[in-house]
């Protein structure tokens, strides 16, 4: 496995993460998967309160509370549960100083590698977020802090404003539209990119073609088709092209792939294998489709 440094931290992350949001609710059986990836490489597991109301951080807990130090543990912040079990966005800092502690309460862990804004807007109170952060860091809650966006106005506010050490993003070959200007800017700024959503919802792999940010059903099915293509000449498969793709791109340090069972985490462990896509390959696949520009939050 390759480990790649997180902005100018001194946190060296797994290029294969485990995007924990896909566990399941058996604490046991979630455990069992959780130290098969980590016995083999992975070393980054990104979590979200959000996710499953809290359980998904204590089924994360559960599982390194006897391996913390050699693992990184990333959450995430800003969705605050409500007494009626909906949710409401709140980047206040006085609610982010209270979740944190509930988030590290779940995780049974006295820090938290990387803390992450879930989301953001141009609205929220930014100055007090992240000195919220800020003071997190010094009470040594959390070792480093960045946000999960997709809004390149509301990470150009967070670069300017902030000491973030990285930005979650989405991209794949059918979401391209961070290469517009948010690639650049943080490769720049040495501001590290976790990408989800690599495969698409699994568009770029076996599930059938659908509409999606755009592009039509046709467009995302030439697309799969391609990915099939080059990965047959290349005697990969899907996953390892899709993945590749992303992590071939300027500042992206860890491609963050949902698992949810044994043979997902076997596809995600092969990605490793496949060290690099052809230049000719990738030129081919970024032909197929005319890249999209964001629409709103420019």
């Amino acid at each position: 496995m390759k480990y790649n440094q997180l902005g100018k931290s001194d946190l060296q992350a797994s290029e294969i993460s485990y995007g924990c949001m896909s566990l399941q609710d058996d604490h046991a059986a979630n455990a069992r998967l959780l130290h098969q990836a980590f016995d083999q490489g992975i070393n980054y597991f990104d979590t979200a309160d959000l996710y499953q109301k809290g359980e998904n951080e204590v089924s994360v807990g559960k599982a390194f509370k006897g391996r913390r130090s050699n693992v990184l543990l990333a959450t995430k912040v800003g969705n605050q549960l409500l007494p009626d079990g909906s949710t409401a966005w709140n980047a206040s800092k006085a609610y982010i100083l209270q979740a944190v502690e509930q988030s590290l309460r779940r995780l049974q862990t006295d820090y938290i590698d990387l803390y992450q804004l879930h989301g953001g807007t141009l609205d929220d109170p930014i100055d007090d977020t992240i000195a919220a952060f800020e003071q997190l860091q010094q009470e040594g809650k959390i070792r480093y802090y960045g946000i999960s966006s997709i809004r390149p106005n509301v990470i150009r506010e967070y670069v300017q404003r902030s000491a973030m050490v990285s930005v979650m993003t989405q991209y794949s070959l059918l979401d391209r539209r961070p290469e517009e200007e948010t690639l650049k800017l943080l490769h720049e700024q040495s501001i590290s990119v976790l990408v989800r959503g690599s495969y698409a919802q699994g568009l770029l792999l076996d599930k059938p073609a659908k509409d999606y940010l755009g592009y039509s059903a046709k467009e995302v099915g030439a697309m799969a088709t391609a990915v099939r293509a080059t990965a047959s000449e290349l005697n990969v498969s899907a996953a390892q092209v899709a993945a590749r793709f992303v992590l071939e791109a300027p500042g992206v340090a860890s491609a963050v792939v949902g698992i949810r069972t044994a043979e997902q985490l076997a596809e995600a462990l092969r990605i490793e294998a496949f060290a690099s896509l052809p230049s000719e390959g990738r030129q081919r696949l970024e032909q197929v489709l005319e890249s999209k520009q964001y629409e709103q939050h420019r």
